[in-house]
């Protein structure tokens, strides 16, 4: 009885985490959709994968197509068609690598970098604040548990 006594609070203390957080993650996406689009982006129509895309440039700088497909879990194609379509509004430049005539490096647009900076550095910025203090076991343990929390909406979406 005692063992079902402690499995009954401890879904009590789940639940009332669950019920904070179902609390907390529309405040989260609501404060990020009104990060205003830099006026030279506003007509490009980004999506959040290529926010996603322009954030892995921003912070590590210049790269491969695969490499930005590896980074953002994603096919080559998929990545190489955001790639093209980035290009196409000017927004990133691609270039041939100077190691290897064949392959292509991917940059934010000289003209569209410091916009597209101003636009994604206060969220790294607060990223940066809340993960520093923490142990990098907590960190990994912090990642991972969104990443499960993705994979198991998707999960249900698809029941």
């Amino acid at each position: 009885m005692a063992g079902s006594a402690r499995r009954e609070a401890g879904a009590g203390e789940v639940d009332a985490a669950v019920r904070e957080l179902l609390l907390l993650m529309p405040r989260m996406v609501s404060r990020v959709k009104r990060i205003p689009v830099p006026e030279a982006l506003e007509a490009q129509s980004l999506a959040p994968r290529h926010l996603s895309l322009l954030s892995c440039l921003l912070l590590d700088g210049p790269m491969t197509v695969n490499e930005l497909a590896a980074r953002l879990e994603v096919a080559p194609t998929t990545a190489s068609l955001m790639v093209g379509d980035l290009s196409a509004k000017g927004i990133l430049d691609r270039r041939e690598d100077p190691a290897d005539r064949r392959r292509r490096i991917v940059a934010i647009a000289p003209d569209q970098h410091e916009a597209i900076a101003a636009w994604l550095a206060p969220g790294a910025t607060a990223w940066r604040r809340v993960l520093t203090p923490l142990a990098p076991a907590q960190r990994r343990l912090f990642v991972d548990t969104l990443r499960a929390y993705e994979a198991a909406v998707a999960e249900e979406r698809e029941r």
